[in-house]
């Protein structure tokens, strides 16, 4: 094990000196399942080592209470122990008790440890994680620190002898169990290492060709002026080997490639390995001998542009331009994707200017420092209008008018100019493209002025004479001026207008970089008020505001801490914004502030009640930048989710409300949704759905919504009585938020049938076909959804809702245009049509016209979800035929979708051809559609689904005329053979039943057999499956009366 965790395991990088934390991936979660499975079975398999004692006992914070320990053990005051114990009376089982809620465990055997594990109960993995953080190296602990895990060859198993034979008072068998115990855990080592090196293998890895690649194009862009991304970036070595490495052959063993010396223009130089498994830094040169010291420093990283993004932020900026894109792209030379921040079209079209420089650093001295003249951004000064206020700017603006026309054909240019740069990359704007959760605030950069002809109020002038004291004044006066600016309603758009205009954000920004913490303290007062403007927002990135805010996270004052994460927070509610904090790994100083006191576990006191306050304002901050996909890995790299998963256990509602709103965000990662669930946060977010406060419920919704994708998730909200309080919420109609996060979670809920029967018995069915009506878009695409699933998995419920009137609400809604409403409210149709009595309604509403029509959307979900639907209603309608014969162009529309790419779209529609052609005048009028050889070109497929609907279609139409001699010309006989192979038994079937009605053409029967269609038949005649017995059968019979035809004729 020791090895897997040093080398295969993620950890997160380490935070102020503590230590790192086992990241939340699938890869960790393999290695962990895997080590439970071992730990549990253990003792049953291997009884005497499971009795070895530990040399050193595994010892860690556990997440356990005594109440989880079942069994006899003798109670302790401060915990519990074991009755078993070692040769020095110490028991091999320790729990005690170190505050209020938190304990700590020691165990001394592998036996012992599989009952703790055993006794976590839904615990295990949250258990296994904090065993493994706190003893990395297992076998330092069980048999000593001469066993520790290295790269050079491992003699433990040598040592292990040598060292037995010296020990006194050790048995011979002693020994020998001791040897098999350091055996088996090796064993199960190798094995945790091979599956891990498997699925890093699927990975893909780095050619020289794309590395020399690489290099090429970043030379391009290097240069001396700081306008270039890079300084330099040069080989270690000019010679190249056949293969295009240039590293020495018995490095390219270990996979690298080559060496590089990278310059950076805000950094030191960088000595860089690209290797086949990614990039990373070595550690340079070495001044003793002049060689390159190969040994890896921090992380891998997948390219060398992900490298150095990470570790220069002027090299971000440059590469995340238009004109980075463009060469590439020009040069037809793609070396990745340069994922930025996600963020909406608005957001993108208002960032095309980059942040300008920063402004003069205020010395400590503010009667000089005030005295300076702070820098103005040029690109207001060049285009924004003057910032002195006025009431005559309609005047002014018409003096201007001239002067503006004569630029207007030049403006114009450069504006169709860089529309066509923008089309012209569609990498990096797909690159820039929209997440889910980021699109929820974008502000607008239009800078807004005083109307024309409206009275400015005198708080106005006021503050714009306090800018001035501020400007101009000494230490105090500078003090006093921003007290008396905090006695205005700062909450007023004037007011922060005013603040604005006459230059004060500069000034208070070069306040925030004194040395003098009342000034400080003022100016980020001033700013966490004001900040609520989107365009003093947008003031403050632009004049550099954040990088001083994130540099005052370091402060050991907890006041600033507060007021910079809490104006932080105000801030980053655009891209722009939200990426400078991390490009300044403002992320990580912001996880730490995450890092206090365990809230029940120590007394209240006011520095305790101070630290609450930091966490809290840092998790505020957290959840403005989540909003960002690579912000989100940045959270978890830096330890940030067993932070969250503590203070998710807070009493406080304000606390509670930027936890979880931070977890919701970072839900829409699947890291993040295994995080949750092993972490136990699942118990809480049901725990705080009981809440008065409606936007912590709303949020505990969110987020169960979005990590209710995985079933063992969704188990956990029902074990833990999270069903109720969700249905509960749907009475509370006048919430359109929390409604729609409700609604939501309960839709993923109801896909797993226990859920549906809890939703059955507390009525949620008539709670949510009330809701059918007069509900905005968010809410009705996830009420539909539950009662699609809800209706697609009992027919009780399908009754249900056709009771409660809902089928008539639900065949209007097949009018909309929401794509997402209609793939749901199709899906939702068509488990209603089932029942006889449901699909009367529903063809009495003209729902199956409707459902017709949606076969012309653009969206193949909406395409294939519609032609979905349509199969139960043809099934289910009194005269089907006649039914679907009446729609005009509706066969000839069916049939041309075969067409289509999208291979649920295929699968869909083979299924309703399937039923379609149990008409016969409908069969005949596909076939002159061309039904046949769209079919047979399908037939090389793979895919199970498709396979399956399209031998059952194959089967139906060759019932008229001459169609199975046509499949037969057409070349879809000997694919069909190969369906046979399929694991698939219900694609046994449906391909029996097709090959039974194609052999009874003789060319048919001389191609199967040729195809090897016999032998499977043969083993397919001894099925269950009556079906298919009778299909293999009859198919065998067929091209057995053809050899009989052919062997009698021949002896005439």
């Amino acid at each position: 094990m020791g090895q897997t965790l040093n080398r295969a395991a993620q950890w997160t990088s380490v935070i102020d000196g503590g230590e790192g934390k086992l990241e939340f991936s699938p890869a960790n979660e393999a290695i962990l399942n895997d080590i439970i499975k071992f730990v549990l079975g253990f003792s049953s398999k291997h009884p005497r080592e499971a009795r070895v004692v530990f040399k050193n006992s595994f010892s860690w914070r556990t997440n356990l209470e005594p109440s989880y320990f079942q069994g006899e053990y003798d109670q302790l005051d401060s915990g519990l122990a074991s009755k078993e114990r070692g040769s020095d009376d110490t028991p091999l089982l320790k729990l005690q008790k170190l505050g209020e809620s938190s304990y700590k465990l020691q165990v001394s055997t592998l036996g012992m440890l599989g009952e703790v594990i055993k006794n976590a109960g839904d615990k295990k993995m949250l258990e296994a994680r904090a065993i493994l953080e706190a003893n990395r190296d297992p076998l330092v602990n069980i048999l000593g620190d001469g066993y520790a895990a290295v790269d050079s060859e491992d003699n433990s198993t040598i040592r292990l002898l040598e060292q037995s034979a010296k020990e006194e008072g050790e048995t011979k068998e002693l020994v020998q169990t001791k040897l098999t115990l350091l055996l088996i855990l090796q064993q199960f080592d190798m094995q945790l290492m091979n599956q891990t090196l498997k699925s890093i293998t699927r990975d893909v890895r780095l050619t020289p060709e794309q590395a020399n690649r690489e290099v090429k194009l970043l030379q391009s862009f290097s240069g001396e002026d700081r306008g270039h991304a890079l300084a330099s970036i040069e080989f270690t070595s000019d010679y190249q080997f056949d293969n295009g490495c240039r590293a020495p052959p018995w490095r390219q063993v270990h996979g690298d490639i080559c060496y590089l010396l990278v310059k950076l223009h805000d950094g030191d130089l960088l000595p860089v390995t690209v290797n086949t498994a990614g990039v990373y830094l070595n550690k340079g040169f070495s001044q003793d001998t002049g060689e390159v010291d190969y040994e890896r420093v921090g992380e891998v990283y997948k390219d060398l542009v992900s490298l150095l993004s990470d570790k220069s932020s002027h090299f971000q900026d440059v590469i995340t331009s238009k004109e980075f894109q463009l060469y590439e792209e020009k040069g037809g030379e793609v070396i990745g994707q340069f994922e930025g921040d996600q963020g909406t079209v608005e957001e993108r079209d208002a960032e095309k200017t980059a942040a300008p420089e920063k402004t003069e650093v205020k010395d400590l001295k503010p009667e000089k420092a005030n005295k300076r003249q702070v820098k103005k951004i040029k690109k207001k000064e060049e285009n924004s209008k003057p910032m002195a206020p006025t009431l005559n700017w309609k005047t002014e603006e018409l003096n201007k008018n001239n002067e503006r026309k004569d630029s207007s054909r030049e403006e114009k240019r450069f504006s169709r100019q860089a529309s066509d740069r923008k089309s012209k990359t569609p990498a990096l704007e797909d690159d820039m493209s929209d997440s889910s959760s980021e699109s929820e605030e974008e502000e607008e950069s239009t800078d807004r002025r005083q109307e024309q002809n409206s009275d400015l109020p005198s708080e106005y002038w006021q503050i714009q004479k306090l800018v001035k004291y501020l400007k101009g004044g000494n230490q105090t006066a500078t003090v006093i001026a921003l007290c008396a600016m905090r006695d205005f309603n700062l909450s007023q758009e004037t007011c922060q207008l005013a603040i604005r205009d006459v230059g004060g954000l500069e000034v208070l920004i070069n306040l925030m970089e004194t040395s003098e913490i009342k000034c400080k303290i003022g100016a980020l007062k001033i700013l966490t008020e004001i900040s609520h403007n989107t365009q003093i927002r947008r003031a403050i990135a632009d004049l550099g505001g954040l990088q001083t805010m994130v540099d005052i996270l370091k402060s050991p004052n907890k006041d600033l801490k507060c007021l910079s994460a809490e104006t932080i927070a105000h801030v980053a509610k655009f891209r722009r914004a939200r990426r400078t904090v991390r490009q300044h790994r403002g992320i990580r100083k912001l996880v730490a502030l995450l890092d206090c006191a365990p809230l029940g576990s120590v007394p209240m006191t006011k520095d305790v009640e101070k630290d609450i306050e930091v966490a809290r304002c840092g998790a505020l901050a957290l959840w403005s930048c989540s909003k960002s996909t690579k912000n989100k890995l940045a959270i978890r790299k830096a330890g940030g989710i067993p932070l969250l998963a503590r203070l998710l256990k807070s009493p406080h509602e304000d606390m509670l409300i930027p936890v979880v709103g931070t977890l919701q965000e970072c839900a829409s990662e699947q890291s993040y949704r295994l995080a949750i669930r092993t972490e136990g946060m699942i118990e809480d977010l049901v725990k705080n759905l009981a809440s008065q406060n409606q936007e912590l419920q709303m949020h505990c919704a969110s987020a169960i919504f979005k990590c209710a994708q995985e079933k063992e998730t969704r188990d956990l909200v029902r074990t833990y009585g999270g069903l109720d309080p969700l249905v509960a919420l749907l009475n509370k109609s006048d919430n359109k938020e929390l409604l729609a996060a409700a609604t939501g979670a309960i839709w993923k809920c109801a896909m797993s049938p226990e859920n549906v029967t809890r939703f059955q018995e507390l009525k949620a069915i008539e709670l949510l076909v009330a809701l059918l009506n007069d509900q905005p878009e968010e809410v009705l695409v996830n009420v539909v959804g539950a009662l699609g699933e809800c209706a697609a998995q009992e027919p009780t419920n399908r009754m249900a809702i056709r009771k409660a009137g809902g089928i008539p609400a639900l065949v209007n809604l097949l009018t909309g245009t929401n794509q997402s409403l209609l793939v749901n409210v199709t899906k939702a149709v068509g488990a209603c049509a089932t029942e006889p009595d449901n699909m009367g309604i529903i063809d009495r509403l003209d729902g199956v016209r409707l459902l017709w029509s949606l076969l012309k959307n653009q969206n193949p979900e909406v395409q294939a979800s519609a032609a979905w639907a349509i199969c139960p209603c043809i099934e289910n309608a009194k005269d089907a035929g006649e039914m679907v014969r009446s729609f005009v162009g509706g066969l000839e529309l069916i049939v041309s979708l075969l067409k289509s790419e999208d291979r649920e779209v295929l699968s869909s529609v083979c299924a309703a051809i399937a039923n379609i052609a149990k008409d016969e005048e409908n069969l005949a009028v596909i076939t002159d559609h061309g039904v046949v050889p769209m079919l047979a070109k399908l037939t090389p497929t793979t895919e199970d689904k498709l396979r399956r609907h399209l031998a059952d279609a194959i089967a139906r139409c060759c019932m008229w005329g001459n169609n199975r001699i046509a499949f037969g010309n057409h070349g879809a006989v000997a694919p069909l053979v190969r369906y046979l192979r399929s694991p698939d038994k219900e694609v046994h079937t449906a391909t029996a039943e097709a090959l039974f009605q194609l052999s009874r053409d003789p060319n048919n029967c001389v191609t199967m057999h040729q195809s090897g269609v016999v032998e499977p038949l043969v083993e397919m005649v001894g099925s269950e499956e009556p079906a298919l017995q009778e299909a293999a059968a009859g198919c065998i019979g067929s091209i057995r009366r053809l050899a009989l035809a052919n062997e009698k004729a021949k002896s005439k």
